[in-house]
């Protein structure tokens, strides 16, 4: 009560506590912090309209403000600066002038444009980069170094002398490896105007390079060629064999491994490689297995009615084969791809033979076969016969050619069928023998002109020529069966050596038989 009466009596107004005017000044200041954010956020986002798809103030590409410019216009800007800019070269006593685009330089202009233009950004970010100054945007540029070497290398002028790699060969006289040693050359560092490429045209301005012609040594150098050539060598000292199926020793000698061997530059070309000619040491392999193999052989024997051997045609030969040629071959190679010996050896399987029994001729076969003539050509005149009532089955068995020169006859065989002959033909005469064995048909001719003249010349008692012959089938050397015209009469020996038969026969056998045919020949 005193207060407010001593107030009244004074005539003064009444002032608010200091508590109740800081409480006053701060709704004022929230209510300008209230106005302002609107103001700012109204001003963002009108600010963030104007900029939409644009670069921003303060944003520079190549030291040029590009501040409302579209991702359109700086990728123009940035191309056109790319394609403008010259690079000077200089190798030795030429100077070259070339754009980015020779050196393998590409400029991005559309990737540098949209890091430009991007605006993803908060309103806050939006309104501080007015405040931020420059905001510069580096160029996208990339540099394909191999482009740039290449182009170094091409800076050589041509009366300089390119460095030479040494080299690996086989001296075929002295049959041995030998390093032929490489020459220096001139030419240049290629990384010289990677480095200086690389660092310099990201700024998209005209640069010089210098790039050095100096001596440079091979890729190859004679070292690596000496080291090689020790690699041969001691490969070449290790033993190396295959233990063959009869006990021989198939060896492996230094000389025959160097026609498998071959040295050339590996992938990086800084060094040389030993390679194996792999298919020719399976090649190799697979011979030398199939000169230990055996063929098997069946036996051939004549029975009689008792079903007693008469006469053994042909002794029985069991087979031997090889069963691991491949893994030997492997094991050669790797051993080729190092330096360790070789002990390898055939691993075999024994194939059993067969003994094919056959029915002995009559003991007057050629009366016989003379009988089978005359009905044949019986049947011939008559035409076809009677078939009869069931087909017999087909013989199975292997094809062989029975040549008796007891009884001066060709039988064909499937098996132990006969299915042709006997025929009655001329064999070789005294002094002019054919040969008795087993062989096999190697050589075919349905004419041919026979002759001696390699041993006796024309004119010689012994000489003769014999033109168009029919029907030629060679089973040993000189000897074959063949048609002979000029006979009248078969059964007695004849020849020079040859199986003489009639045209007809000849063409038959000729027929029916086929290269590899069996024939055995016997008395």
């Amino acid at each position: 009560m005193t207060n407010v009466t001593e107030q009244a009596a004074t005539g003064g107004p009444s002032r608010p506590s200091g508590r109740h005017g800081r409480r006053r000044a701060l709704i004022i200041l929230g209510a300008v912090i209230a106005v302002l954010a609107v103001v700012l956020t109204t001003g963002a986002l009108a600010y963030a309209k104007q900029y939409e798809g644009k670069a921003l103030p303060g944003t520079t590409v190549l030291g040029q403000d590009v501040a409302g410019k579209t991702p359109e216009q700086i990728a123009a800007l940035v191309a056109e600066q790319g394609k403008s800019v010259t690079v000077t070269v200089t190798a030795g006593d030429q100077e070259r002038e070339v754009s980015l685009a020779d050196l393998g330089v590409t400029v991005d202009a559309e990737a540098t444009a949209r890091a430009a233009v991007d605006t993803e950004e908060s309103f806050s970010e939006i309104i501080s980069s007015t405040w931020s100054g420059e905001n510069p945007v580096d160029p996208v540029v990339s540099v394909d170094e191999a482009a740039v070497a290449d182009f170094a290398s091409g800076l050589i002028p041509e009366d300089k002398t390119e460095p030479v790699d040494a080299k690996v060969s086989f001296d075929e006289d002295a049959q041995s490896w030998k390093a032929v040693p490489g020459t220096n050359g001139q030419g240049v560092d290629p990384q010289v105007l990677v480095d200086s490429v690389t660092q310099k045209a990201p700024a998209l301005e005209d640069f010089s390079v210098e790039q050095p012609i100096q001596e440079i040594a091979p890729a190859i150098t004679t070292a690596e060629a000496e080291k090689t050539v020790g690699t041969l060598s001691s490969l070449l000292e290790q033993p190396m064999s295959i233990e063959g199926a009869d006990g021989a020793t198939h060896d492996v000698s230094p000389e025959r491994r160097s026609g498998w061997l071959s040295v050339a530059p590996d992938d990086s070309g800084k060094a040389l490689t030993v390679s194996v000619d792999e298919d020719a040491v399976r090649e190799w392999v697979a011979a030398q297995a199939d000169q230990d193999s055996v063929e098997v052989k069946d036996g051939i024997e004549q029975i009689d009615e008792d079903g007693e051997v008469v006469k053994v045609v042909a002794e029985k030969q069991d087979g031997l084969r090889i069963t691991n040629s491949d893994a030997v071959a492997d094991e050669l190679i790797a051993a080729l791809s190092g330096t360790t010996p070789l002990e390898a050896a055939f691993e075999t399987k024994t194939v059993e033979a067969e003994v094919e029994e056959v029915d002995a001729p009559s003991t007057d076969d050629e009366k016989d076969a003379e009988k089978k003539d005359s009905e044949e050509k019986a049947t011939d005149e008559k035409g076809t016969d009677e078939e009869d009532s069931e087909e017999a089955a087909e013989p199975t068995g292997e094809k062989w050619i029975d040549v008796d020169l007891t009884n001066k006859t060709v039988t064909a065989y499937v098996g132990d069928t006969p299915v042709w002959g006997p025929r009655s033909m001329v064999d070789g005469k005294e002094g002019n023998e054919t040969p008795t064995g087993s062989y096999e048909i190697y050589l075919r001719y349905d004419q041919q002109d026979m002759t001696n003249a390699a041993y006796y010349p024309e004119g010689h008692p012994k000489y003769y020529l014999t033109e168009d012959v029919p029907w030629v089938q060679y089973f040993h050397r000189g000897y074959g069966f063949h048609g002979a015209p000029w006979r009248s009469s078969f059964g007695y020996s004849g020849s020079h050596g040859c199986i003489n038969m009639p045209v007809s026969d000849a063409k038959w056998l000729y027929d029916w038989a086929s290269m590899g045919t069996r024939v055995e020949v016997h008395t």
